[in-house]
């Protein structure tokens, strides 16, 4: 089989034929002339198919991945170890090339494997019900957040956490621009949530709150309080968070969560340079017939037998077009069934466990780099696996001179955080080993 189909100058003139135009590029006369390239693609000369497949694999090589460094970087996406099984189980075909099941007669596995990840994030977060539609952990939120401005019918602020992943709020801002919708951020105070601000700003207008928890800094925010004052207002309250670190933590259900998403790359799915990644979304009942994207439910056939249907779509755009609740159309079902796959082998210890190694390394990791008298913490409070260190010198250094040993260093604030100019976001995983945490510790203060 081809990697590639090739046409015909032949089969190129049966189609514009049959399609009733004169050439190729009439099909792009609706583009305007101005805007349309003129001249030739500065591309190389051409190759044949094994010399092309020699030059894709040379350019693909000048690339790094954590097989090759060592990843002391999160920021969203975290380096976290994949049992062999994800892949041996996910790469089979009937699920690799499936797309949305749509006839549940030929699709009993792959809705039994949707209804289990649905099931465990429910568990996991203590929520009613999920979903297992979500393109990422920011999406997901920009979708609770749209729920949430619907429902609220008059009600037209959102208040979202500074300590929200940045790219996240960008994404809340561009879901809400077409929509007559107010977003006001709530500043930090000393690494968290300035809840006294919170509830200066929460009031009678405000459809919903939402909180990171752990935080972009990996810290973990005060659910009950933030819950409270959303509560107090008959305002939304929308949790994001990392689905390992409620191995340790208490769901957000038992702080008054009416939505809880966030991205969930870190079960079973590797960083792939980007994504694509997974995005969770979980609710209570009042807010089921809502959710965005399909739900998978259980029930009996004509004898009995227990099986599996899509259920619950009246809500979308193909059914409902502009009244829809929301544009998700398509799902992320092969991540999460690498999810589902993952937490099944960890199970409910095994995640438990997971987590405490995450914070008992990053825990060592913080005191190691702080005894190198070159950083210290910047804000005394419990995180997780993520912490935040304000260094003498300039990250980007530290960076440099820690990539030439091999060592992907951390996040540098300044990026997204303008106050923070000499902040360093260091995530450990329960990959990283105390011989590979005393070498960063070493390197990055300074040491050869």
């Amino acid at each position: 089989m081809h990697k590639y189909i090739p046409n015909t100058s032949e089969e190129i003139k049966e189609m514009i034929d049959r399609i009733g135009v004169a050439s190729v590029d009439e099909l792009f006369s609706t583009i305007p002339d101005e805007i349309r390239f003129k001249g030739k693609l500065n591309l190389p000369k051409k190759m044949t198919e094994q010399e092309l497949d020699k030059y894709m694999r040379e350019l693909a090589a000048m690339n790094s991945s954590t097989d090759d460094l060592i990843c002391f970087l999160g920021a969203g996406a975290y380096d976290h170890y994949i049992p062999s099984v994800v892949n041996a189980l996910t790469s089979r075909s009937e699920f690799y090339t499936a797309y949305t099941p749509y006839q549940a007669e030929i699709s009993q596995g792959v809705l039994q494997a949707i209804f289990e990840f649905q099931t465990m994030v429910s568990e996991i977060t203590g929520m009613d019900a999920a979903n297992a539609s979500m393109y990422d952990g920011s999406s997901s939120t920009a979708e609770a957040c749209s729920i949430a401005l619907v429902n609220a019918h008059k009600r037209n602020r959102i208040l979202v956490s500074e300590g929200l992943h940045p790219e996240t709020r960008k994404v809340i801002h561009t879901y809400m621009s077409g929509r007559d919708a107010v977003i006001v951020e709530i500043p930090l105070k000393d690494g968290e949530t300035d809840y006294d601000e919170l509830a200066l700003l929460c009031d009678d207008a405000t459809a919903a709150v939402c909180i990171q928890s752990p935080n972009f800094f990996g810290i973990v925010e005060d659910m009950d309080k933030a819950g409270e004052i959303a509560h107090a207002n008959n305002a939304a309250f929308i949790v994001n968070t990392d689905l390992i670190a409620l191995g340790i933590l208490k769901p957000p259900s038992e702080s008054g969560a009416d939505f809880v998403v966030g991205e969930a790359q870190g079960l079973g799915n590797p960083l792939s340079f980007g994504g694509p990644h997974l995005g969770f979304f979980a609710t209570t009942n009042k807010y089921l017939r809502k959710m965005p994207g399909r739900i998978v439910g259980e029930t009996n056939d004509a004898e009995g037998r227990r099986g599996y249907v899509l259920t619950l779509q009246a809500r979308e755009q193909h059914i409902r077009r502009e009244k829809a609740t929301s544009n998700i159309c398509s799902n992320h079902a092969l991540n999460a069934l690498a999810a589902t796959i993952y937490m099944s082998v960890l199970g409910k210890k095994g995640l438990q466990e997971l987590a405490l190694r995450c914070a008992n390394n990053a825990r060592y990791a913080s005191e190691k780099l702080v005894e190198t008298g070159k950083f210290h913490l910047k804000y005394n409070k419990p995180f997780f696996k993520e912490f935040l260190l304000e260094a003498e010198e300039d990250p980007s250094e530290i960076n440099k001179r820690l990539l030439e040993s091999g060592i992907l260093g951390g996040y540098e604030t300044k990026r997204c955080y303008p106050g923070l100019q000499k902040g360093w976001l260091v995530a450990v995983t329960e990959r990283r080993t105390k011989a590979e945490i005393d070498d960063l510790a070493k390197k990055a203060g300074g040491k050869s």
